[in-house]
């Protein structure tokens, strides 16, 4: 199979949208299953007998694999064509869940979750790339991806929520048995309504070198940030994997400028929007994981909410993100370009979160918390899909799998950094005010407000970058162009809009 195949047609309209369902709802499981099982870590200690050291593997397992095989994920998306490797990673996934809820010992469990996020990542990294493809139509593409980003934005909280619920009324193996019939049934209609796309074929990138080296230096760089995050970033071992992973990384890079055929095409980072949109994504996510984290735990350790009620009090965030991203995101962007509703959502985000800065230790969720929600879904919700438009704008659409492995990786990448270093910076902030006499409930508060303020200025850094990096619309088409022109002479499409998104006035 080569590139002279021709693709097959996007399918009708009603498949279409029952295509972005099930492209939608695999990346919903993948993005939910990082989060849904936190609330049910107790449980599961109890029942399978791990020790505190070890039950940090039931997450991490995971994440590592999840991570660190994303990148390799998307290429193979490009190289088989989407569908074969979307279906193959969902079932991988689905079968995963159901012998995660089946083990019976702490070992099979962390092995099945490895498992479980191998699978994820074949699914999820591709899904943005098959976006793209079957919508060619500017609008419905824009429409397409805004129903993605509430999925990437809301996954978590919803994973939260939904993780109580399921713990609460029955028992922590379903967190896992959820997986199973919605998978089934994504497997089932995916074969039906997804359009078998060619591949460029495996000629195209035999560069098993170069996998080896990413997928390799992810995982290790995965693990070395959850270590940081437990046994401290001076630490030898820490400090050892961080090398290592580094140097895998830069070996990998150095591979890429070289090879023939590279496993990843680094001229899809010409394009400042796909650069740019990577860099914000890290830092937004960043971010906003400590959040999530440093909330979850101020509920529950200083409010003194149950597992449950945890989950719900995050209700207000997805809701407001749905209503956003769902209804006023494309109209937005459309009308005003993906730059000013970037820099004006990241901007809100930020505020939410200098206000969370300021609670205090009998705070009150009616007026304390769940306002400051409301406010940081609508920042969130009007910003993802046009970031995840930026990051998903290459010039090539035979790179779209690529450049959703590499969207997908930035986002993991900034969740692990996030939860690690605002988690260390907490704790470290704690027992010094315990130190100095405070009460644990002020101590505990005062850590999460270190937390929040470092999660701000994250987000503030993200602004940043999309003001000096991002460029506006009218400025954007003649440079871009004229760094891939030599690459796609015949590209004329404006590279940092979001895929098939008009810019302002056009």
């Amino acid at each position: 199979m080569t590139d002279s195949t021709p693709p097959a047609p996007p399918p009708a309209l009603p498949s279409r949208w029952l295509a972005l369902g099930v492209l939608c709802t695999s990346n919903l499981m993948a993005i939910l299953d990082s989060s849904i099982v936190t609330v049910a870590l107790p449980t599961i200690q109890q029942d399978l007998g791990f020790s505190q050291a070890n039950l940090a593997w039931v997450v991490n397992g995971y994440l590592i694999a999840f991570a660190g095989l994303l990148l390799l994920s998307g290429r193979l998306g490009d190289l088989l064509g989407g569908r074969p490797v979307f279906i193959g990673g969902l079932g991988l996934f689905t079968a995963a869940s159901l012998a995660c809820g089946l083990a019976n010992t702490g070992g099979l469990l962390i092995t099945f979750r490895f498992l479980q996020g191998a699978g994820g990542a074949l699914a999820s990294a591709v899904a943005l790339g098959m976006i793209v493809t079957i919508f060619p139509d500017s609008r419905e593409r824009a429409k397409a991806l805004a129903c993605y980003a509430f999925v990437a934005a809301a996954g978590s909280s919803i994973g939260l929520i939904l993780g109580g619920v399921l713990t609460k009324s029955l028992s922590w193996p379903w967190v896992f048995y959820v997986n199973v019939p919605l998978g089934v049934l994504a497997v089932v209609l995916a074969l039906w309504v997804l359009p078998p796309i060619a591949g460029l074929g495996l000629r195209e990138s035999a560069d098993v070198l170069g996998a080896g080296l990413v997928t390799a230096g992810l995982m290790l760089g995965v693990y070395t940030v959850v270590r940081g995050g437990a046994d401290g970033w001076s630490d030898g071992g820490t400090l050892g994997s961080l090398a290592a992973s580094l140097l895998l990384l830069a070996a990998f890079v150095g591979r890429q400028a070289r090879a023939a055929k590279p496993l990843l095409p680094l001229r899809i980072f010409r394009s400042r929007a796909v650069g740019g949109a990577n860099i914000i994504l890290t830092l937004m996510v960043a971010g906003l994981f400590g959040y999530q984290f440093c909330t979850a735990l101020y509920l529950q350790d200083v409010l003194g909410y149950n597992a449950l009620r945890t989950g719900l009090a995050f209700l207000p965030a997805p809701l407001t993100i749905a209503a956003v991203s769902l209804g006023l995101a494309s109209p937005l962007n459309t009308r005003f370009g993906p730059r000013p509703v970037i820099v004006v959502g990241l901007l809100l985000v930020a505020a939410a979160l200098l206000l969370l800065a300021r609670l205090p230790a009998d705070g009150s969720y009616a007026s304390d918390i769940a306002p400051v929600f409301v406010l940081l879904g609508i920042g969130f919700g009007a910003a993802m899909p046009a970031l995840i438009g930026q990051a998903m704008a290459v010039s090539d659409p035979a790179e779209a799998g690529v450049a959703s492995g590499v969207a997908n990786t930035t986002q993991q990448i900034g969740a692990a950094l996030g939860t690690a270093i605002l988690a260390t910076l907490a704790a470290s902030r704690t027992d010094s005010l315990l130190d100095h006499g405070r009460s644990t409930t002020t101590a505990l508060t005062g850590g999460f407000h270190l937390a929040y303020a470092v999660s701000a200025a994250l987000v503030a850094a993200a602004v940043l970058v999309a003001l000096f990096v991002l460029r506006p619309p009218g400025q954007s088409r003649a440079a871009d162009s004229a760094r891939t022109a030599d690459a796609h002479p015949a590209e004329t499409d404006d590279p940092t809009q979001p895929a098939g998104v008009p810019a302002a006035g056009q």
